[in-house]
């Protein structure tokens, strides 16, 4: 009997100005780089393909826009001069109905301790189960 793989949910922050939601529709698929911060790249190093993840605008919008999927399991990034800094490949799946606020997620109960909240500046964060759902209850998805 061969066991169903595991999917873990993920969160990727994006300042829109650099790529948004809608580049990455319009690119179909990307390869997702430029992370540097240490427990960010340990969390991207725990992705495996067929991974879900909400992509989540920066800046002045703060709002969680899109949900993608992980095509291609993390890898090097061969263009990085640090050896340990990780990629990977992603598409777009579809919109958020309605995109969910940063000012929603903090008055909400069900996101209390997330790492989104407690540490902002991480731009790759696990999104456990039911935080997952009640984001896409909000989202009207």
């Amino acid at each position: 009997m061969v066991p169903f793989p595991i999917m873990a949910f993920w969160l990727l922050k994006t300042e829109p100005g650099a790529y948004s939601w809608d580049d990455l529709v319009r690119d179909r698929r990307t390869v997702w780089d430029g992370i540097t911060n240490p427990l960010a790249l340990r969390h991207l190093a725990s992705a495996k393909k067929g991974d879900r993840a909400i992509v989540y605008h920066t800046g002045k919008e703060r709002r969680a826009v899109g949900i993608a999927v992980i095509v291609k399991a993390p890898y090097p990034d061969l263009r990085a001069a640090d050896p340990r800094r990780l990629v990977v490949e992603i598409e777009a799946d579809a919109p958020l109905a309605r995109p969910v606020s940063l000012h929603e997620i903090k008055a909400d109960k069900t996101f209390a301790g997330w790492e989104l909240l407690r540490l902002p500046r991480l731009s790759f964060v696990p999104v456990p189960e039911p935080m997952w759902r009640r984001i896409a209850s909000l989202a009207g998805t």
